[in-house]
């Protein structure tokens, strides 16, 4: 971990996450009582960020409210699911929202959004000296390179990795190289270099890894460590953490979680061309060739150094699952979003339909619409409220350990103890003893090991914040909600139990890039 400023809870402490309270037309509705816990479980409680930005009305800064609920009415119309967004005009904050329980302070993943901020480390290290646009990829990691390496291979640059032309005939994703333990360097000089550099275009976070092991090679820091004092400390931003690869390589393609709010400071400084709050932190020159067209691109737009290319003259930071940094630099607007979309165009058209158009003057007049936004940012919400249970436990269930039938999981055994209003769930698999603690009347926030990755896109961190909710839908039928607070991932799990017994178990998530349901597990008391 290399760094992770944000509050955590250790044996025992209870964690600051997401607000409890939420205004509803005026009204406070408490979601979440104080009660006695197990150490390490909580309801939620309120969040008291402070991210340094300035405020101001939408209005003030010549944005117009009602286009703003417009955009929201339409992304809700449509049942998308979005966890925040951020609005800036002319440096000030206009518009902001999260759906609880996520929350200012909350980090997210970002997925490919991540590419964008490699950008800022080559940057950076292109303008110190570090290396050039035009050095072969291969001068730097000699010990990789395969003796039969093609001309392909060894004509390829560092421009090349910028802009996506690296050669590739396919996209290597993320989910592909995270189960890999071997340093990913030698994988990438395991890939066909097919086409010639510079002339075909393909998508691929290979080529955004390579430009982070670059980066690591020349600094000798990881890309991470060598952005913590030239970018995240001068921006003030306080709530990240960056995975790391075999060896401690950042990767640069994915692994950045962050807060909404460096979202939006990412692409603020690129809209103020490399300057924040007078400081410079990238060169003008730098900021101007990332962000305009370098390449045709894909279905997806044009392309730039990491970086997307908009309608008109904005351009944007795109992650998998729709997380956005997209700049309207005509405009000095910045818009910041992080959801659990499958796929970007479902929300894209809803983005270019009222942006930049909601930006309708220099200042507008006041309207009463601007309170009508902020009742509504404020009563936004993801998961429903919860009844409380008025159903009584199977009965000879509670406490005991069923032993789970032969599976594809490596699952063992699992476990469900009942008391008062929580449940707690455990399993053991592979990997070692696993517990989630669902309240019935609350949710309640908690780390957990619990194993995800088959439905989180190959991610498996050693502990994971989950907020967790239950309800009985029959009197045999148990529902858990497990929402993984700092990602796009929500499991639903549907337990039958059966009278003599016997349960079933079936795990499935909202949104991912492979398969979307576990096989079901069939366990039986032992």
């Amino acid at each position: 971990m290399n760094e992770m400023n944000v509050t955590r809870r250790r044996a025992g402490q209870l964690v600051m996450g997401a607000s409890a309270f939420v205004m509803l037309g005026g009204c406070v509705e408490r979601l979440g009582r104080v009660s006695a816990a197990p150490p390490g479980v909580g309801p939620v409680q309120p969040d008291t960020y402070k991210d340094g930005l300035l405020r101001s009305t939408p209005e003030a800064q010549g944005v117009s409210s009602d286009a703003i609920l417009a955009f929201l009415a339409d992304v809700e119309g449509a049942g998308l699911e979005v966890h925040s967004f951020m609005l800036m005009r002319n440096r000030h904050v206009v518009a902001e929202g999260w759906w609880w329980p996520y929350s200012p302070s909350r980090i997210h993943a970002t997925h490919s959004l991540t590419k964008s901020a490699t950008a800022v480390a080559v940057g950076l290290a292109i303008d110190e000296g570090r290396f050039g646009f035009d050095d072969k990829v291969v001068s730097f990691f000699p010990e990789y390179v395969p003796a039969d390496a093609s001309e392909n291979m060894r004509a390829m640059t560092v421009r090349n990795l910028l802009t996506m032309q690296c050669g590739h005939d396919a996209e290597t994703s993320g989910s592909v190289w995270r189960p890999i333990e071997t340093p990913w360097a030698a994988e990438f000089f395991k890939i066909p270099v097919v086409h010639q550099p510079g002339g075909h275009f393909q998508y691929t976070s290979a080529a955004s890894f390579m430009l982070s092991a670059i980066v690591g090679k020349t600094t000798g820091q990881s890309m991470a460590d060598y952005l913590k004092p030239r970018f995240f400390e001068p921006m003030g931003i306080d709530r990240w953490h960056w995975d790391t690869s075999p060896g401690g390589v950042s990767p640069g393609g994915n692994g950045l979680t962050w807060n909404t709010a460096a979202s939006l400071k990412l692409g603020a400084l690129h809209a103020a061309g490399g300057e924040w709050n007078g400081h410079r932190i990238l060169s003008e020159k730098w900021v101007q060739a990332a962000t305009t067209r370098q390449t045709a691109g894909d279905n997806d737009g044009a392309y730039g150094y990491q970086w997307w290319m908009g309608p008109g003259k904005s351009y944007l930071a795109l992650g998998k699952f729709s997380q956005f940094s997209i700049v309207f630099p005509e405009h000095n607007a910045v818009l910041a979003i992080f959801s659990a979309i499958d796929r970007s165009k479902m929300i894209k058209p809803f983005i270019w339909k009222h942006f930049p158009a909601a930006f309708a003057a220099n200042k507008l007049p006041a309207d009463p619409d601007a309170v009508v936004l902020k009742r509504k940012t404020a009563g936004l919400r993801l998961l429903p409220a919860l009844a409380g249970s008025n159903l009584p436990v199977p009965p000879g269930i509670s406490g005991k350990r069923l032993m789970v039938e032969t599976n594809d999981q490596d699952v063992e055994w699992l476990s469900f103890d009942f008391a008062g209003d929580r449940c707690t769930y455990r399993m053991r698999d592979a990997h070692g003893e696993h517990a989630v603690t669902a309240g019935f009347a609350d949710y309640l926030e908690q780390d957990t090991s619990m194993t995800g990755n088959r439905l989180h896109h190959e991610y498996r961190p050693p502990s994971q914040r989950v907020v967790a909710g239950a309800r009985w839908t029959s009197p045999q039928t148990l529902e858990m909600t497990w929402q993984f607070v700092e990602t796009a991932f929500r499991d639903t799990l549907v337990c039958t139990f059966a009278g003599d017994g016997g349960v079933t178990v079936d795990r499935s998530v909202n949104v991912n890039s492979a398969e979307m349901r576990l096989p079901t597990l069939k366990g039986r008391i032992g």
